[in-house]
Parts: C-alpha cells; sequence; structure tokens
C-alpha cells in the first residue's frame, strides 16, 4: 500500500514537472505532419536554403546546421503552430526515422523549459538548451537517437555552424 502511494506521488510530481500540454502538442505536431505526407515545407540538405526560407515566415531566426557528418541529415524545415504561435521545425532523418526540431527563442514562453528527455505514447522527446534557443526534438526512433543528435546539435553550434 505504502509503495502504491509512494509510485503515485513520484509519478503526480513527475508530470507536473514536465509540460505535458506542450509534449503532448508537440508529439500531435510530430505525428500529423508524418500521416499528411507534408512533413516538410522547404525540402532541402542545404543549410544555406533552410534558414532562408524562414525569413519573414517567423519573428526569429532559427539556427540551421546539417548534421550529416554525425549521421543525421537535415531533409529541410518547415513551419507548425505550436504553443499558439508560429514555430520553426527543423526535419533530420537517422537510419529510417524522421526527427522534428521544434525550434523557439529561448524567452518565448511557448518555449518550456528544458529537463530530462520524455516519452509520449511511444514516441521519444528529448528537450535542451542551446543558441538562445529552447530545442525540442521528437521522434519514433530510441532516445539514444536524440541524445545522439542533441551532441551533434551543440558541438556544430559551438564550433560555429
Amino acid at each position: 500500500m505504502c509503495a502504491a502511494l509512494a509510485a503515485g506521488v513520484i509519478y503526480t510530481q513527475q508530470r507536473a514537472a514536465a509540460p505535458s500540454g506542450l509534449v503532448d502538442e508537440l508529439v500531435s505536431s510530430h505525428v500529423r505532419a508524418q500521416i499528411s505526407g507534408r512533413d516538410i515545407d522547404v525540402i532541402s540538405s542545404d543549410q544555406h536554403t533552410v534558414k532562408p526560407w524562414f525569413n519573414g515566415r517567423i519573428d526569429y531566426a532559427p539556427p540551421v546546421v546539417d548534421l550529416a557528418a554525425s549521421g543525421f541529415p537535415l531533409a529541410g524545415g518547415r513551419l507548425d503552430y505550436v504553443g499558439h504561435r508560429r514555430v520553426a521545425v527543423l526535419t533530420y532523418t537517422h537510419r529510417k526515422h524522421v526527427i522534428d526540431v521544434y525550434v523557439f527563442p529561448d524567452n518565448d514562453p511557448a518555449a518550456g523549459r528544458p529537463g530530462p528527455s520524455l516519452a509520449s505514447d511511444g514516441y521519444s522527446v528529448a528537450r535542451w538548451r542551446d543558441a538562445g534557443m529552447m530545442w525540442w526534438a521528437v521522434t519514433d526512433a530510441s532516445p539514444d537517437s536524440l541524445t545522439q543528435l542533441e551532441a551533434a546539435l551543440r558541438a556544430k553550434l559551438q564550433n560555429g555552424g
């Protein structure tokens, strides 16, 4: 009885710490994009094509880097509507899996806050802060894939993209 009560308290605290509404919204966005067949608005592996495509479509400039050398080639980008605003989504692939990376300005309340990796409905979700942005990644691949993507992205951004 005590163990069940303790487990319930821990589960409730973990759910409260994670912005579950935002996580659910991001996973839903990822799934909708995949089943719609319209998961990329600008199809290109060239960061110099994808980054300028966002100009005038959103009110910030997301960092765009190609991570092909790390096993995560850039497939393109799209706009989506998350947290009551338009946001940049960078699409990467990894071993036949699609990874959507949602990029928000760090000071944007819709961005949520960094924390541990999460899972929702069988999808892996990771979040971190870097380069003045809040990054959220969603995929049906393993959480290890997101850990590797985050490390590759951080390294590339720290080396000047």
